[in-house]
């Protein structure tokens, strides 16, 4: 069997797919395609030393590497993430009316986002104002004549891989902007009206590969080389002549680079991955499935039966290539039962055992499959299951044991839990409110806020902490939304969620649903001030997009909290998310926003809904939902009810379990387009506000109706509201706590 040439885009010496069937290595070299007409600037990045990039172009645009840069030969400039990035000169696009941009890149697999690969235009005040760039997360190009805002975009629509040699090329001309990925086109955008020689009306001062024009963003961490510039559009027959990989490549780079770390002392379950980096699609094998399956699941040998050796087989399938790569798996034999308990008991929790406040999660599933049995020492104070019962305001705090046996076949074991139950706290009317809100789609207003109102006026607001956030996010992506606020069913303990989401750092609309957060972050207070450390928190599931707009509303029939949000759940042949979607509303429940249900779907009326809200009058829940794709008739708020908190609806619901009460309740107000209501009913009159964001326009204002169950939603007369809050809560408090918010916060 002939050995086929090979590109060495992980290295001078790579696996061809031939190769890899025999054992063997073959050598290659990068590339030099010798496409040169029309260059602008051509950096090798492949010279020993030097910081200096050599524009081999001949037209003596020299760039200026600096940072944490370092050379690495024909692997090309490493680039350390840090600050590395090379400077190229002003005025690269003057006179451009067409552009081709490529490079080869290798990102690393823990880049940091949002980051450019490289990005051509101006900055002004730490944000791009003006710019031509590319990222690899959601695997895009677009062209902007001012910020995020003007931008025109081809999109891929899922992320660029890591760990691998990549050549991106980008054409645009004549309004056709052309996204290639190893000489593939990926995504094609026409109809764009931006020219590269316009912007800066031909001066860009912030031109840089490894960079962003946005100050605020990271540096690409990885290695670039055979970076282009052109004054054309190249044909898609050059572009493929830049970076075309062919099948067997692709297979002989995957097979190479694939691995499953350390399999010499296995206990696990092994993630065994079903694509490559290069667009291989691997299938598994195993020479003992009742030990390690072909999916990965891992079942020990018996306690005192040795271990076991298992042969994992890899196929890597490009179009008509094919190759295999064996894994020797030891799994190691079980740990006795002892262990298993005596571990299994050692990770139990009761939280806030020092203070519980209300009912507590007593799990009954341990580590190792172990089962957990609970006995209370007092079932009037707390049950078997975690119902509690807290003592009547001003009695004393109920001090008892929990007691927990953990079992794991014949093999028992008990662990006991001292905990206190506060008493109830002092009923107290509701004499005001508190309003947490953000405040724009840019790193500053993705934060929380909070107002305060005056007195019992819904309508007057006093912004706190001299307009500045009250909590900001140190997990995720840095970045809160549509913050929401409840209070326990005792009324001394406050649950605050958000979503975990900061487009101002770049990310696009698009990317935040296919490969946005699947995290709540919540914090705890008992008294709207002093907020507990952040919990980053997945309760989504793999196969979603992201997780919107959380809120919560609890049920007393199956005492615990009821939380749902917005997400787009993709198939699970679809790991990239690069199919279509749509948002549904998803639900999970949970007593003390640790330890959440599975997600399970809400309500999926078949298109896209977000930003439910619910509220509860007598035995009736009053459910609010931004509609997106005119299920109910409109693209605004809808109004729907049910009995049940938990009721489901989902496309082939007929009829539905929540009834439509109203559509276009935005519309019908007189409002632009409205989103992310949050409803609460007045402290001093039979009167519901309904605040909404009219996102185009005013941002928050208020609705009112003197009824839920007939209702007639108008837009409020005479409100001050906090300036520019955004989708957030609105929650009664007492004249304690709203005291307590004016002074410590105002």
């Amino acid at each position: 069997m002939p050995l086929i040439p090979l590109r060495a885009r992980t290295g001078p010496a790579v696996l061809t797919a031939a190769a890899l069937v025999l054992g063997g290595l073959a050598a290659g070299a990068p590339a030099q395609a010798a496409i040169d007409d029309g260059l602008v600037l051509k950096y090798n990045l492949t010279e020993p030393t030097g910081s200096v990039a050599e524009d081999t172009s001949g037209n003596g645009r020299n760039g200026a590497i600096s940072g944490d840069a370092s050379r690495l030969g024909d692997e090309g400039l490493q680039l350390g993430g840090t600050n590395a990035h090379v400077r190229l000169p002003n005025d690269v696009m003057r006179g451009l009316d067409s552009i081709t941009v490529s490079t080869d890149v290798k990102i690393a697999s823990d880049q940091a986002t949002p980051y450019f690969i490289w990005g051509l235009g101006n900055t002004s005040n730490g944000t791009g104002n003006g710019y031509l760039f590319t990222t690899g997360n959601s695997y895009r190009t677009s062209i902007a004549s001012g910020n995020w805002s003007t931008e025109q975009t081809a999109n891929a629509g899922r992320d660029l891989a890591r760990g691998a040699w990549k050549t991106i090329t980008y054409t645009l001309a004549g309004g056709t902007a052309v996204l290639y990925e190893d000489g593939v086109e990926v995504a094609r955008r026409i109809g764009v009206t931006i020219t590269p020689g316009s912007i800066g009306g031909g001066g860009t001062t912030a031109n840089y590969l490894g960079r962003s024009v946005y100050s605020g963003d990271k540096y690409l961490k990885g290695q670039v080389r055979d970076f282009r510039i052109y004054n054309r559009a190249l044909s898609a027959a050059e572009v493929r002549e830049l970076g075309y990989v062919s099948p067997e490549e692709k297979v002989a780079l995957d097979l190479q680079d694939l691995s499953l770390g350390d399999t010499s002392a296995v206990t696990a379950d092994l993630a065994l991955p079903l694509t490559g980096p290069n667009g291989s699609a691997y299938t598994w094998s195993s020479s003992s499935e009742g030990t390690v399956s072909s999916k990965g699941a891992v079942t020990r040998p018996a306690y005192g039966t040795g271990n076991a050796t298992v042969t994992l087989t890899a196929t890597a399938t490009s179009g008509e290539a094919s190759a295999t790569k064996t894994f020797t798996v030891t799994v190691l034999e079980d740990i006795s039962g002892e262990q298993k308990v005596s571990e299994a008991a050692a990770a139990l929790n009761v939280w806030d055992a020092g203070g519980i406040r209300g009912n507590i999660t007593l799990p009954t599933n341990g580590l190792h499959g172990t089962s957990v049995v609970w006995e209370s020492g007092d079932e009037s104070v707390i049950t078997a299951t975690g119902e509690v019962t807290r003592p009547a305001f001003g009695g004393e705090p109920a001090r008892l044991n929990l007691h927990a046996f953990v079992s794991y076949g014949k093999t028992r074991t008990k662990r006991t839990f001292r905990v206190t139950v506060l008493p109830l706290p002092r009923a107290e009317a509701k004499e005001g409110y508190a309003f947490a809100y953000f405040t724009g789609n840019d790193i500053a207003g993705e934060n929380i806020f909070m107002a305060a109102s005056r007195g019992n006026d819904a309508l007057k607001w006093d912004e706190l902490n001299g307009g500045q956030p009250v909590v900001k996010s140190g997990l995720g992506t840095k970045g809160l939304r549509d913050p929401f606020v409840i209070r326990s069913p005792e009324g001394d303990k406050f649950y605050m969620i958000a979503t975990d989401l900061s487009i101002g750092s770049g990310t696009s609309w698009d990317a935040s649903q296919r490969q946005g957060s699947r995290y709540l972050e919540v914090w705890e207070s008992t008294d709207l001030v002093n907020w507990s450390e952040q919990r980053h928190v997945k309760v989504s599931p793999d196969t979603a997009g992201n997780t919107w707009a959380p809120e919560a509303h609890y049920d007393e029939k199956i005492g615990a909290y009821v939380v749902y949000w917005a997400s787009k759940i993709y198939a699970d042949n679809d790991p990239n998310h690069s199919g279509g979607t749509h948002n549904k509303m998803m639900y999970s429940t949970t007593r003390d926003f640790r330890t959440f249900s599975e997600a399970k779907v809400w309500n999926d009326p078949g298109d896209s809904v977000i930003d439910s809200t619910v509220i509860k009058e007598g035995d009736t829940y009053y459910r609010f939902t931004k509609d997106e794709a005119r299920v109910s008739g409109c693209l605004d708020i809808m109004q729907e009810k049910s009995t049940d908190l938990l009721a489901v609806d989902l496309p082939a619901t007929n009829p539905r379990n929540w009834s439509l009460m109203a559509n276009c309740i935005g519309k019908n107000a007189g409002t632009g387009g409205v989103e992310g209501p949050t409803v609460f009913k007045s402290n001093t009159e039979e009167k519901y506000y309904l605040f909404v964001d009219e996102f185009g326009g005013r941002g928050y204002i208020p609705l009112e109706s003197t009824s839920l169950e007939n209702p007639d939603w108008k837009l409020a007369s005479n409100y001050e509201l906090p300036r520019a809050p955004r989708h957030g809560t609105v929650l009664p408090v007492t004249k304690t706590e709203l005291e307590r918010l004016h002074s410590q916060l105002g």
